[in-house]
């Protein structure tokens, strides 16, 4: 019994048992983290009461609990009331040895799929950081002969016509400004990576936003003091954090509330191109109550120069997508109207971090 409820635990996968009538009777720890409920909540509930899935699968499922046959279904949109859906494949099988409990197994795709785009948004942005600075460079030059042409030009106009050249000024200004924002991009120092407390990183990113350009927000912590150190650049992380809560604050409106929530998923293995294998145990969520992302930029969010908003370069959150990359880890998003979670996943400093060896 013991052996058994060590394997059950230590499943990767998110399960639940079910019995005779649908009602959730154990939860693994994979699947009270893929879920964002415990136990408590789940044992004792009606599965499909507590786990969103986007199928009619109400009517198969019966048919396979009466004939003691396993049930597979693919490509399901899988949540809950305190999650935001994830695509997933789902496994509906008998449990051998009784008469109507039923194990349900969720297998998230998200994660594979998203390390692959994280991987493929990384060579995007360094494409178009060469491409985008060589620009910067070569249209910054001329831009400045045009603002001054423009400027002794005006002196000699009546109002009216100056209001023209004033136009060129302000315009040729605006676009220097966002080339300045281009290189900065393109400059980038490579990570120093050290020992970090993710909890100190984020409250000064929080702090300093609530007296910002966030002042307006509500924040909201949800933290778990017993999480380990991770092996990131401090002032790369707290600029990934200021970027990623300036985003939220601009969703929020202006009674919005910036949920930041840290735990540890065990569960969480992802294998980088060259064919390693790494631990990102570490999770940070920043989660806002806002419109949500539009759908049709929703999967390339994090390419460069793709944005949602009106007037926005559609560098910053590629830039955060660069970082994290860079520091090891990888970052998603899950979004639906009113409610916007970006993931952070990080590894920890090895144990071995102090002798130098990786």
């Amino acid at each position: 019994m013991i052996l058994g409820q060590a394997l059950w635990s230590s499943l990767p996968v998110p399960s639940l048992m079910l019995d005779g009538d649908d009602v959730i009777t154990m939860s693994n720890p994979a699947a009270e983290s893929f879920l964002n409920m415990s136990t408590k909540a789940l044992v004792g509930e009606k599965l499909w009461e507590k786990v969103m899935i986007d199928a009619p699968l109400e009517a198969p499922f019966a048919r396979a609990r009466k004939n003691r046959t396993s049930l597979f279904v693919n490509d399901v949109d899988v949540g809950s009331g305190e999650r935001a859906p994830m695509l997933c494949n789902l496994q509906f099988a008998p449990l051998q040895g009784t008469d109507d409990t039923m194990i349900v197994m969720i297998s998230p795709r998200e994660i594979a799929s998203r390390i692959n785009q994280n991987h493929s948004s990384g060579k995007a942005a360094k494409s178009a950081i060469g491409m985008a600075e060589m620009l910067a460079h070569e249209i910054k030059n001329p831009l400045a002969g045009i603002t001054g042409a423009a400027q002794l030009l005006s002196m000699g106009l009546t109002p009216e016509d100056q209001e023209m050249t004033d136009l060129i000024v302000e315009e040729s200004r605006r676009i220097v400004k966002l080339l300045e924002q281009v290189e900065q991009f393109g400059n980038l120092r490579k990570p120093v990576l050290k020992p970090v407390n993710i909890h100190d990183v984020l409250d000064r990113a929080r702090q300093s936003a609530a007296v910002g350009f966030g002042a307006h927000m509500l924040f909201i912590e949800e933290y778990d003091p017993s999480l380990p150190s991770t092996l990131a650049d401090g002032d790369q992380l707290l600029q990934v954090f200021l970027n990623l809560l300036k985003n939220a604050s601009e969703a929020g409106g202006e009674a919005g509330s910036i949920r930041l929530r840290t735990f540890y998923d065990t569960a969480l293995r992802v294998h980088r191109s060259d064919g390693t294998q790494a631990r990102l145990p570490l999770q940070v969520e920043i989660i806002d109550d806002g419109p949500g992302l539009p759908r049709e930029i929703a999967d390339d969010i994090f390419e460069p120069f793709v944005s949602g908003k009106e007037n926005g370069t559609g560098l910053g959150l590629a830039l955060v997508s660069k970082l994290i990359g860079d520091a090891g880890g990888w970052i998603s998003v899950d979004s639906v109207p009113g409610r916007t979670v970006f993931r952070i996943s990080l590894p920890v400093v090895p144990k071995d971090y102090e002798t130098g060896e990786d």
